[in-house]
C-alpha cells in the first residue's frame, strides 16, 4: 500500500514539475515579447499566476517534502529490524 501511495505522489510530482517548468518557459517568452513590444500573453500569464502556478508551486514544494520524510521514515524504520 506505501508504495502504491509513494508511485502516485510521485507521478503527481512529477507532472507539477512540467506544469512549473512551462509556466517558467511561458513567463520568460511573454516578459521577452512584452519588452519587444510583441503581445505574446504575459496578461493571461498573470491571470492565471494565483488560481495555477502559485498552487502548482506549493504542491511541488509540499510534496517533495512529504516524499522525503516518506523515505526517511521508511529507511528509519526498515533498518531497525
Amino acid at each position: 500500500m506505501k508504495e502504491k501511495i509513494v508511485n502516485w505522489l510521485n507521478l503527481v510530482l512529477v507532472a507539477d514539475v512540467f506544469l512549473v517548468i512551462l509556466g517558467f518557459a511561458w513567463l520568460a517568452i511573454a516578459s521577452i515579447g512584452k519588452a519587444m513590444g510583441v503581445p505574446l500573453g504575459l496578461d493571461v500569464w498573470h491571470s492565471l499566476w494565483q488560481p495555477l502556478f502559485n498552487p502548482a508551486i506549493g504542491i511541488l514544494m509540499g510534496g517533495a517534502i512529504l516524499s522525503g520524510i516518506i523515505s526517511w521514515v521508511g529507511r528509519k524504520f526498515s533498518s531497525d529490524r
